[in-house]
């Protein structure tokens, strides 16, 4: 019997194989910087599967990303179609070709914001984890550039052990920067990163609790925890009645592969996340909106059957565990993640909330205010808004509860680029 799929709300396209960098920790194993793969969709065939993509989920974010998407000539065409689509368009960059003739380029093509990765705040230690000199400076420039081009931004890093003592300074920086998000990655070892060392068990505890903490603390800048969805319980553990996390109908922290999550490759092929290499089919062979309601794999992981100590702890529905690591260690999806040192207490299950059923009515103003967003967090701000009003027994939202919302949040400054 199989699980009824929800509409995907992220997809990430991985367009290139191209990069002009060589980073320790690559997933794609990015290498070809001058000819590319010779098998790459081509921009009819990305267009198709764009127009499929919104026909699945129109509200759905897409992410252009590589390898390094700007080495693509046609990225601005891509990102204009799905504009015109309606989907929420997102670019994934390094960050060394991002000018401000760039920015200004992705702007009228509709681009709705940029990830830049920033491994470290210091140079020589970026340059290295990236494979090449300069590189740390170019991402300065790149900030720069999308600051003065009015292009929201968010930083992604990627913790290591050499790395993972930044995190407070992380936070700062992208805070003062003006970044939207801050994403805090933990490697899973694909790709080149499979010789490259991971975070330690200990570590990984000790820097998702300095995430969660500082996803609490700040004000205008959001933290999350990627590829590690241990952070729900984290965030339980500090504060059970913190509105972080899907125990209290919020997304953050926990796996979306293959539930409101997809990834495809370059050549076409689907996987549940950029770190499973397990193909669940072709676009050039099945259209994606099949894939994603029938494969075998993206079925096994929406009723997942977990083992080891996931199989049996209280957070098994509300963590579950990164079902990349066992699937890249030994070949078993549903295996124990080793990566967590949480040992299972033989507590009741921890649920999340049941997603309301009921709608409710958004003003044109509302509505002309929520779709000036970025859609990193557009989600989440209908969540938060919808609960307000609900709480307060009415049936419409306004733009004066956006508002007022945001001020509770931001102070009178106002959310950054909203």
């Amino acid at each position: 019997m199989q699980t009824k799929a929800e509409a995907p709300y992220l997809v990430a396209l991985n367009l290139t194989m191209r990069c002009n960098l060589a980073c320790d920790h690559c997933y794609l194993d990015a290498k070809v910087m001058k000819e590319g793969s010779t098998d790459e969709l081509t921009t009819g065939e990305i267009k198709t599967v764009l127009d499929d993509i919104a026909s699945l989920s129109p509200d759905c974010m897409v992410v252009l990303t590589g390898g390094e998407p700007l080495l693509r000539r046609d990225i601005e065409e891509l990102a204009a179609h799905a504009s015109a689509l309606g989907l929420m368009v997102v670019i994934g960059s390094n960050g060394a070709l991002l000018t401000p003739k760039r920015v200004a380029s992705l702007k009228r093509a509709g681009v709705a914001g940029i990830g830049i990765s920033l491994d470290s705040l210091v140079p020589e230690t970026h340059d290295a984890f990236r494979g090449r000199k300069g590189a740390w400076a170019k991402v300065m420039a790149a900030i720069d550039a999308c600051v003065a081009g009015g292009l929201a931004f968010q930083l992604h890093f990627s913790v290591t052990d050499d790395t993972a003592g930044e995190i407070d300074d992380m936070v700062a920086f992208a805070r003062d920067a003006g970044a939207m998000v801050l994403n805090v990655f933990f490697l899973v070892c694909t790709g080149r990163g499979e010789k490259y060392s991971d975070i330690s068990p200990e570590k990984y505890e000790q820097v998702l609790r300095r995430v969660a903490i500082a996803a609490r603390a700040e004000q205008r800048l959001m933290v999350r925890a990627k590829c590690a969805p241990h952070f729900k319980r984290i965030a339980i553990e500090i504060d059970p009645d913190w509105p972080i996390t899907s125990a209290h109908g919020y997304d953050a922290g926990g796996c979306i592969a293959a539930t409101r999550y997809a990834r495809i490759t370059p050549e076409g092929e689907v996987t549940p996340c950029p770190y499973m290499e397990t193909s669940a089919g072709s676009v050039r062979e099945t259209p994606f909106s099949e894939i994603w309601r029938d494969a075998p794999i993206f079925q096994a992981l929406r009723a997942p059957k977990l083992e080891g100590r996931c199989g049996v702890c209280e957070y098994r529905i509300l963590c579950g565990g990164c079902r990349a690591r066992p699937l890249a260690r030994d070949g078993n999806l549903m295996g124990e993640d080793t990566l967590c040192a949480y040992q299972p207490a033989g507590g009741a299950v921890i649920r999340p909330l049941a997603p309301r059923s009921d709608t409710l009515d958004w003003s044109d103003e509302a509505t002309a205010r929520i779709a000036r967003v970025p859609g990193f967090v557009r989600r989440m701000v209908r969540q938060r808004a919808e609960a307000y009003v609900r709480g307060e027994g009415r049936a419409q939202v306004t733009a004066d509860d956006l508002a007022l919302l945001a001020r509770r949040r931001f102070g009178d400054a106002g959310p950054p680029a909203l």
